[in-house]
């Protein structure tokens, strides 16, 4: 039977063991990061020596090693960012996975010999997106973790020549990834620099802002693991060409459980094993290696109130039985498997309303018997010096299984760590007689050296010079750039002597020789490269946007209510821009046609902002509001490249537009108009608008930034009910809801037309003071926006509109009206915070 074709597996790697737990268990491909520009700030890193070890390592056994190059990069940063590249490919990877769309521009310019993968970052989850990407010349996309089998289907049959890469295992975020700036705007941790704060991970409360009334609580945005292994042979059969596994933060003995066993179910399906489902016992391993409960993602379709942790946000373990008694210090168990010594437990109470729990680790274990397929034990269970102590009835979870885990050491143990990795290759030829000096020719490449002894050699009375005394002595090179390959003796007399100090005075002055040259000729690569990217980095493509510093200024005001949009208007908003997909029900549209009309009276223009996430099902539900032909404010690359050429269309801040590579690339897919990322300081705006002198730039000064894009619904959820189905929760009984964190920040909730949720940050950036130097700049565009309900929203234009006006006049001015009516509830964003 002929096998068939079966996507690539690709693991995680945080360590040198991890490379090696995943190459011995099957993976085809490695991911990791080196220690600078990658989504992991900590814990999850390697050295460029240990990266060349890693490469080694993983092409010994034909297994590629793509590297995370994923976090969005600043003007200031890009120079150093490429060199650091050009580093990790001098070591040896085979692509990078990168999230920064000007980044992949310029790393075809410097190096068009890498091969380069989209990231999950990109928020890629259409069509649309991925023929972006493939225009761009991106090989490979990693497709939004939310996508559907359905959704990858068409994705598929619209760009068949792009690669397509899906998470099947590991950590999920609960908002789409790129669209997270939560945890930025609490900490200045951003998640699309490598530094996610877990914002998802605390508890909440999920509240009536109308009531007041608590409607639930408890981890509610902490999402499940992804365990797709039910899903494998149908992701297979859509042709996605990579399957990926998360966790580049987890240890090697993780990397190796979950790398063998879906090698082991790829392995099955290429064989021609149809609709084999994974058995209980398969599926163990990897619930006992780190699970916080497992879901099998959206492939089927949204998973409710099952998608997320709700009782706890980390390891769950596996629930084995309860404690039935105890025997002095000891307890008595009864569990589904035996308990071992040095297995990790946990006891949870069997109190629904509690979260207690405990634990420690089995020192002793004492079997009394099985029945009905339950072991009873007596086990000493200790944390620290502590004996751990519970009552009977208490949950017994094994949070480690000792044997798994030495099975898992076991299975890498045998592959060989590297040594030296990146030594140049130094091959010797010896000359000499009695009576003579020994002449000594060294070459590595293109390097050589010739080195001449001061002592003359001897007849040898006792050991003469030898090849195993020349490889012990002139092979003494740790610690240099070489090492020693082939010794050619054959212009050596028999028979001679040679102190072995002046073998290493020949040896220490041919590596000092070699090592010049060495130095010469990396001075020159590494000043070529630099100089290279130097010109690539300052060679910005600027067309098309005009500079002007008279303009008069552009107060855009987002609104998702027909009652805002004329208080904007009012206000001296130049152009209203209507969200009608914010929040459940959106107005009729002959009404939005009747506004636009009573705004074009009043010299006001109408813009209709679209969601950033529009799945292909979607499509159909704005088509109507599209064909209304008014310009767009979009976060979606895909309707940016659709629209822009025909329509005026501004590419809106969730495009994350880092630095003026990926603008310029934003103006080349088709936006006319750029928002500039809400996570750059005042002077990162400048050095970012600087190639157009502000002009083509919307920067947002005012309102809640939409925190978190979620496909999960947590109002549904609250009640157990299907979403999409119970609209009545959010369009009737339930219209303003919020979170609420530990520290009693509250995060508006809306529940959007698709939906999903879109969570607003807790206080409204208000950047009134930034005014000026933003107008010094020769920003133009400014963007206010109002998305909760009981705003003073035509108080809070005017505002802004007067000071605008005293810039355009060039008149002093007036104090912000706007800090009076916030009252102190505001943040100043990342104007002043550097992410």
């Amino acid at each position: 039977m002929s096998r068939r074709h079966v996507p690539e597996l690709l693991a995680p790697a945080g360590t040198l063991d991890a490379v090696r737990a995943a190459v011995a268990n099957g993976a085809n491909a490695v991911y990791l990061g080196a220690s600078m520009y990658n989504a992991r700030d900590e814990g999850a890193q390697l050295s460029l020596d240990e990266l060349g070890q890693a490469c080694a390592i993983a092409h010994a056994r034909g297994v590629r090693v793509y590297l995370t190059f994923n976090v969005l990069i600043k003007p200031h940063e890009l120079n150093e960012a490429l060199v650091y590249l050009g580093e990790c490919i001098d070591r040896g990877i085979d692509a990078a996975i990168v999230q920064d769309l000007g980044v992949v521009r310029l790393i075809q310019q410097v190096y068009p010999q890498l091969e380069v993968h989209g990231s999950t970052q990109m928020t890629v989850h259409d069509a649309g997106g991925a023929l972006v990407m493939q225009e761009l010349g991106i090989e490979r996309v990693v497709l939004a973790r939310e996508n559907t089998l359905e959704d990858i289907r068409l994705i598929r049959e619209a760009v068949p020549d792009l690669g397509l890469e899906t998470f099947v295992h590991g950590a999920l975020c609960i908002s789409y990834s790129g669209q997270c700036f939560m945890s930025g705007m609490i900490s200045e941790r951003s998640a699309n620099r490598g530094s996610c704060a877990q914002s998802c991970r605390k508890d909440y409360t999920l509240n009536d802002d109308s009531t007041g009334a608590t409607l639930d609580q408890g981890y509610l945005i902490s999402t499940k693991d992804l365990a797709a292994h039910d899903h494998l042979e149908e992701i297979a059969k859509l042709g996605v060409g990579c399957l990926k596994v998360e966790g580049r933060k987890k240890k090697p003995e993780y990397v190796a459980t979950v790398t063998k066993a879906y090698r082991g179910w790829l392995d099955g399906i290429a064989r021609g094993e149809e609709g084999r489902a994974p058995t209980i016992d398969e599926v163990e391993p990897l619930v006992q290696i780190f699970s916080r409960g497992n879901t099998g993602g959206m492939y089927g379709g949204r998973q409710g109130r099952e998608y997320i942790t709700r009782t706890q946000p980390d390891n769950r373990g596996l629930t084995l039985g309860t404690v039935v008694g105890q025997e002095g210090d000891d307890l008595i168990v009864e569990v589904s498997r035996p308990l071992t010594v040095g297995d990790g437990l946990g006891f949870e109470s069997p109190d629904p309303s509690s979260s207690a729990n405990i634990g420690g680790t089995v020192q002793s274990v004492r079997a009394m018997g099985t029945r009905d397929g339950l072991h009873r034990q007596v086990v000493s269970v200790r944390s620290g010096l502590r004996t751990t102590r519970v009552a009977s009835g208490w949950r017994v979870v094994r949070t480690s299984d000792a044997k798994l885990l030495s099975e898992a050491q076991a299975s890498y143990a045998n592959v060989p760590m590297p040594e030296r990795v990146g030594a140049i290759r130094v091959d010797v030829r010896c000359f000499g007689h009695a009576g003579g000096p020994l002449k000594t020719i060294w070459r590595a490449g293109e390097l050589e050296s010739s080195v001449r002894g001061e002592v003359t050699l001897a007849p040898a009375s006792k050991r003469s010079l030898d090849m195993t005394q020349l490889r012990e002595q002139l092979g003494r090179l740790g610690g240099t750039a070489f090492k020693l390959g082939s010794i050619d003796t054959s212009g050596l007399g028999d028979g001679l002597f040679l102190p072995v100090s002046e073998l290493n005075r020949i040896r220490q002055d041919a590596v000092e020789q070699l090592e010049e040259q060495l130095g010469w000729a990396r001075s020159s690569d590494e000043a070529v490269r630099v100089a290279h990217i130097a010109d690539a980095v300052t060679a910005v493509p600027v067309s098309g946007q005009a500079r002007s510093e008279s303009a008069a200024p552009a107060l855009r005001v987002i609104v998702y209510d027909l009652e805002s949009a004329r208080e904007a208007a009012a206000g001296g908003a130049t152009e209203v821009v209507f969200d009608p997909f914010l929040r459940h029900p959106a107005p009729p549209r002959s009404r939005v046609i009747t506004l636009r009309d009573e705004l074009t009276a009043q010299g006001v223009g109408l813009r209709l902002r679209t969601p950033t996430i529009v799945r292909p099902e979607e499509r159909k539900a704005i088509a109507p509001w599209l064909a209304l032909g008014l310009p767009l404010l979009s976060g979606h690359l895909g309707l940016i490249r659709e629209f822009g050429g025909d329509r005026d269309v501004i590419a809106d801040y969730a495009t994350n537009v880092f630095n003026q590579h990926t603008a310029a690339m934003m103006f080349e897919v088709g936006a006319s108009q750029l928002v500039a990322s809400i996570e750059l300081t005042v002077e990162e705006l400048q050095a970012l608008t600087a190639p157009w002198g502000g002009a083509g730039f919307d920067v947002l000064v005012y309102g809640r930034p939409e925190g978190m894009t979620i496909e999960h619904c947590v109002l549904s959820a609250a009640f157990d009910r299907e979403a999409t189905t119970c609209r009545d929760l959010c369009v009737q009984k339930h219209t303003q809801v919020s979170l609420t964190d530990p520290a009693g920040y509250t995060f508006g909730v809306a529940t959007d037309s698709a939906c999903r949720n879109r969570l607003l940050h807790s206080r409204p950036i208000d950047a009134s003071e930034y005014l000026p130097a933003l107008w010094a700049q020769g920003i133009r565009g400014y963007q206010m926006v109002f998305n909760v309900a009981g705003d003073p929203v035509q108080q809070l234009v005017r505002s802004y509109r007067d000071i605008l006006d005293a810039l355009a006049q060039g008149a002093p001015t007036p104090a912000s009206a706007s800090r009076v009516l916030l009252d102190g509830a505001f943040t100043r964003g990342h104007f002043a915070r550097a992410v």
